[in-house]
């Protein structure tokens, strides 16, 4: 054994086969009453990674996955990196351009779906050179049976697969503000590093029963390996309902789970939140946009002191910070506006347009470093060489952090308004506007002005039942933080268009105002 094989990284696949191997009795798998052991899940992963080989699947070649929650979903993603391949997501919820943009630029040679997207796979086989077969989970018009074609295996021994640590394992699409679709390329020591920095970094508990409602595709997939690491077990809903996951959250003795923003107040909002017994949770993670404090108030009242936040990208695997639970102080908005405290395997700073560290309490872009970042983007060197800068992954977003080292984000980059000469932040105007108790959530935009260039706008969903008073909201943000950010309209609307992570749409937001102009600033 070299020197450079004794202190190899450990890859992905490796944690995984480790962590299915240590408790082969106990469950990894619940959906809809049925059961998956940790023997079981092993052997099936084998088994599908066998199959996607027998398909002519070569070594860095790419597996799309389109599907709702389900374990195979898991188990796909992961059999595509122990055959060798590396693993791409196709949301659930995008559209047809948007899945044949990613099997073109990934050169996806294999597809595995939900029975359920059988059109949509036979569609992507017509229109992508690339794609060659597609293997559904289950009976499906299009494709072929992988859990037939898998049960038809003979018995196969499961271990890491070829992939090095330095090797391509997951190609993910990440679309951010400019709208252009890229692909981060993660290597499979840094997914490792994912795993095992969510294991130390997130504020989890010990026993672990993690409810899955979101797409674990993708954010919601952070959490599995982790669990299954800790002898857990992974409890899935194909899509979220908030009617649902109050049920399973009871009957399914679930520890954790994890959220974005907008399935929080719908939460809030349902009728029988008040009398669901929570006494088992013990951890809402949350993230992937920014949360209103005065909601993140409501919900540790209601539901408890459970919520723990993540702040990351996918350029640096879903790593940057976190803000415990301990750290939620609901006397403190100011802190729960905060996305927390850099994660221990992370570099985090504010630096300056000049690539220079700023000051705490000054605002600037949060950059990291450290060994889940990506290698780049897949195909594109100059986006690339823009994002990574002097070692930095530049992420966009603009934070101050404070003498406590707690990072607050101001707001993306991009989503700046800048009204008569002014400088302001949607983000601090949307935690003021969330506070008053007709709003149910809230997005706001910069729509062109005549006067002012760009004027501030809020759209606005009422909570229900409750009618808005556009006057009351302006006034209340001219009291909190002045005329400037004081919005010159409000929109009343029954729902915010949603991105495919349920983040506000603000792009289709601002396109029904900015219509046909070439640039998106006056």
């Amino acid at each position: 054994m070299s020197g450079s094989d004794l202190h190899r990284p450990i890859t992905h696949s490796e944690l995984v086969v480790n962590s299915l191997k240590r408790w082969p009795d106990r469950q990894a798998f619940r959906q809809d009453g049925r059961s998956w052991t940790y023997a079981e899940s092993a052997d099936l992963l084998a088994r599908f990674a066998r199959v996607l080989q027998e398909r002519g699947l070569e070594p860095g070649q790419g597996v799309g996955v389109l599907s709702p929650n389900r374990p195979e979903v898991w188990l796909s993603q992961n059999g595509a990196c122990i055959a060798g391949g590396r693993y791409t997501a196709l949301h659930p919820m995008g559209s047809l351009s948007d899945h044949e943009y990613a099997c073109n630029e990934a050169e996806l040679r294999l597809l595995c779906v939900d029975p359920a997207y059988a059109s949509r796979a036979g569609e992507l086989l017509a229109a992508c050179p690339s794609v060659e077969g597609v293997l559904s989970f289950g009976p499906a018009e299009v494709g072929d049976d992988l859990l037939a074609l898998a049960a038809g295996v003979g018995p196969v021994l499961l271990e890491p697969g070829p992939l090095a640590p330095d090797d391509t394992s997951w190609l993910l699409y990440t679309g951010g503000t400019t709208g252009v679709p890229k692909a981060a390329e993660l290597p499979e020591a840094a997914v490792a590093q994912m795993a095992l920095a969510v294991s130390s970094g997130w504020d989890l508990p010990k026993q672990r029963r993690y409810l899955a409602c979101a797409p674990i595709t993708h954010a919601a997939g952070m959490l599995i390996t982790p669990t299954l690491m800790s002898g857990g077990c992974v409890i899935l809903q194909r899509s979220f309902d908030p009617a649902r996951w109050l049920a399973d959250i009871v009957a399914e003795r679930a520890t954790l789970t994890l959220l974005v923003p907008t399935m929080i107040y719908a939460l809030l909002d349902q009728p029988g939140l008040d009398g669901t017994d929570f006494s088992l949770l013990e951890s809402i993670m949350y993230g992937a946009s920014p949360m209103s404090p005065a909601r993140l108030v409501e919900g540790i009242e209601r539901i408890g002191p459970v919520f723990a936040q993540l702040y990351g990208q996918t350029e640096c695997g879903g790593v940057a910070t976190s803000l415990w639970r301990e750290h939620h102080d609901v006397k403190n908005l100011e802190r729960l506006a905060s996305c927390g405290l850099a994660m221990p395997n992370a570099r985090v700073e504010i630096l300056g347009e000049d690539g220079r560290r700023l000051p705490d309490g000054e605002a600037g872009e949060i950059c990291v470093q450290g060994p889940c970042v990506m290698k780049g983007y897949f195909k594109q060197p100059e986006l690339t060489a823009e994002t990574l800068v002097d070692g930095w992954l530049h992420t966009g977003d603009i934070a101050v952090r404070d003498d406590e080292g707690f990072f607050t984000i101001v707001d993306r980059k991009k989503d700046m308004i800048v009204s008569g000469g002014f400088n302001v932040f949607p983000r601090e105007i949307e935690d003021v506007l969330s506070t008053h108790p007709t709003v149910s959530t809230v997005a706001v935009i910069g729509v062109p002005d005549e006067k002012w260039g760009e004027a501030v706008k809020a759209i606005v969903v009422p909570r229900p039942g409750a009618s808005i008073d556009a006057e009351v909201l302006i006034e209340l943000v001219k009291k909190r933080k002045g005329s400037i950010y004081a919005p010159k309209t409000v929109d009343v609307v029954e729902a915010l268009p949603l991105t495919a992570v349920g983040k506000a749409d603000k792009k289709v937001l601002r396109a029904q105002y900015w219509g046909d102009a070439k640039r998106g600033v006056h």
